[in-house]
């Protein structure tokens, strides 16, 4: 039996940025995967940066980790979400890591003393870090997201890269263009497909020409404008798909579908359908929309501010993690995010907190807004409010818990306060040197490490009741993904532990304190993560801490 050629789908944004590329792209690979296809993906930034771990995620969103450690771009959590897969480097590239490894094969004479030029190398290095993610995953097709917009200087060499495959292999290599069709006039009413004509003609510039134009506006496309899309655009028939604003993204895939995207995308590659298994899918967007319940979330954090507008995609996973949980729960997710530095204003503030069913208190690092979060913790933790820390929430839960339970006056992180007379939060040994040299790129605790729970407590309760990622089922071992350089401080865990602080998961070396919590006689739910376990949610399979956290909640939502 002759094997499978395997097929290469592009996707490319058309007229602005933050189109919906990775949504798009996630949804794709779900619907095929619908049809019984293995799918990975692919995400190409088209920045200098080497990886995303050195930029600020009020400019560029969330930095997500993978388990082999790697610092990527927020679409690889989507991808992850959507495919319900596991990725890994292979599956992420930028400009930066591009260009450092073809100068350091050059280097390393691997081009054999052949002048290496941009053209063809640079494209033809891409093509084989593709080919290396599709083998790896042993896929039948592999999904490729390329940054930035068409039109710009910066993503013209990757373009090349789909030039050059469509070139060698038309029929296995299909092009996507995911392009804004603005709203004019009275009512926003009025679709404008201008826009997206323009970006056509900017891709036959560069020798290419969609295959499938998905158009992203805030109503769906009437018949008219896929007509003239179609029309001036050389498309064909069905060649133009409707992707309007939706309440979720989760009901993107099913839009998706119900305009036969699949089929078409299938027949377009000479793939045949394996089976048809959509129910999973649809059965989770019917408890988006039919939920009713409420349950409200409060995020404290100081990644929200950019100009006037609030920026959520500083703490995407969370935010995805935290509908994960409620929905799972049959209930409507409503949160409300929170800036630290106004409890440090003002400490009446900490009051609005009692409205909520829980707060979290994500990821972080640096001194602004530490005294607002320590706060927000303790008012939780007194008025018996459901808490859930994330990695540095989980340390300065920590660090409230030693000051106000504990009795250790100015007790603090060394991030914070280095001469602080109780470091109940230190450096790891390990990282002193990297922060003493500023050596940060890559260097922090990353990726996915083991860490062991203590029977009789709340995580342990949580992970055995879902029997997620236990490493065996039968085992209290589980794995979960960092990013830190700071642990709690091995000299001061029996004075906290003697006052009631419990460590219920503990690296398998004893040596790093990965949960804490309060027994859950003296709290309903307060709990911390030196791991971020919203980087392993999944839609159809939500973390186990957060969907006891959500229940916790929702508890408290139920008795008020």
């Amino acid at each position: 039996m002759q094997k499978q050629q395997k097929k290469y789908i592009f996707v490319v944004g058309g007229v602005m940025s933050g189109v919906g590329k990775g949504i798009a792209a996630a949804s794709i690979g779900r619907v095929l995967q619908s049809h019984g296809l293995e799918v990975t993906a692919l995400k190409i930034d088209p920045y200098v940066n080497v990886d995303a771990g050195t930029m600020n995620p009020t400019e560029h969103g969330e930095v997500f980790v993978l388990d082999d450690g790697s610092e990527c771009d927020q679409d690889m959590g989507n991808y992850e979400r959507f495919l319900d897969r596991d990725l890994s480097i292979t599956n992420y590239m930028t400009t930066g890591s591009i260009y450092q490894n073809v100068i350091n094969r050059e280097r390393n004479l691997e081009y054999g003393g052949k002048f290496v030029s941009v053209v063809p190398y640079i494209p033809m290095e891409v093509i084989d870090r593709i080919n290396k993610a599709g083998a790896k995953s042993k896929a039948d097709v592999v999904i490729t997201e390329i940054g930035g917009t068409v039109g710009e200087y910066e993503n013209i060499l990757f373009l090349e890269a789909v030039r050059m495959m469509k070139l060698k292999n038309p029929d296995d290599v299909l092009l996507v263009l995911v392009s804004f069709v603005p709203a004019i006039g009275a009512g926003g009413t009025e679709l404008k497909t201008k826009p997206t004509q323009h970006a056509v003609r900017d891709l036959n510039r560069a020798g290419l020409h969609p295959d499938f134009i998905l158009g992203r506006a805030p109503v769906p496309l009437d018949k008219k404008r896929k007509e003239k899309l179609e029309f001036f655009c050389s498309m064909g028939k069905g060649g133009v798909i409707s992707a309007p604003d939706v309440e979720s993204i989760y009901e993107v895939p099913v839009n998706f579908e119900r305009d036969k995207l699949g089929d078409r995308i299938l027949s377009k590659l000479s793939l045949k359908s394996k089976k048809k298994d959509f129910g999973a899918w649809k059965r989770l967007v019917s408890v988006i929309r039919g939920a009713k319940k409420e349950v409200k979330i409060a995020i404290v954090g100081k990644y929200f501010g950019t100009g006037n507008f609030v920026l959520t995609d500083s703490y995407i996973s969370v935010l995805e993690a935290v509908k994960h949980a409620a929905y799972a729960l049959k209930a409507k997710p409503v949160i409300e995010w929170l800036d630290a530095e106004t409890f440090e204003k003002n400490q009446g503030a900490l009051k609005a907190l009692s409205q909520y069913g829980g707060v979290i208190v994500p990821g972080g690092f640096g001194n602004r807004g530490i005294e607002g979060k320590i706060a927000a913790i303790r008012y939780c933790r007194e008025k018996r409010i459901p808490f859930l820390g994330l990695c540095y929430g989980m340390q300065l839960a920590t660090v409230e818990f030693a000051r106000n339970v504990v009795g250790l006056a100015h007790a603090n992180t060394t991030e914070i306060d280095a001469k602080s007379p109780h470091p109940v939060i230190d450096i790891m040994p390990e990282q002193k040197e990297n922060v003493a040299t500023k050596n940060y790129g890559g260097t922090m605790r990353l990726g996915a490490y083991p860490a062991r729970l203590k029977p009789g407590t709340v995580a342990h309760a949580a992970y055995m009741g879902s029997g997620y990622n236990l490493k065996p089922k039968t085992s209290n071992l589980i794995s979960e993904r960092h990013r830190h350089r700071y642990e709690v401080n091995p000299k001061y865990i029996e004075r906290l532990e003697k006052k009631g602080l419990v460590f219920s998961g503990i690296s398998p070396d004893r040596r790093l304190m990965e949960i804490a919590e309060l027994p859950r006689e003296k709290h309903p739910f307060f709990l911390g993560t030196q791991f971020h376990p919203e980087f392993k949610s999944r839609p159809l399979r939500p973390h186990p801490l957060f969907r006891e956290f959500i229940r916790a909640a929702l508890r408290r939502i139920s008795k008020s």
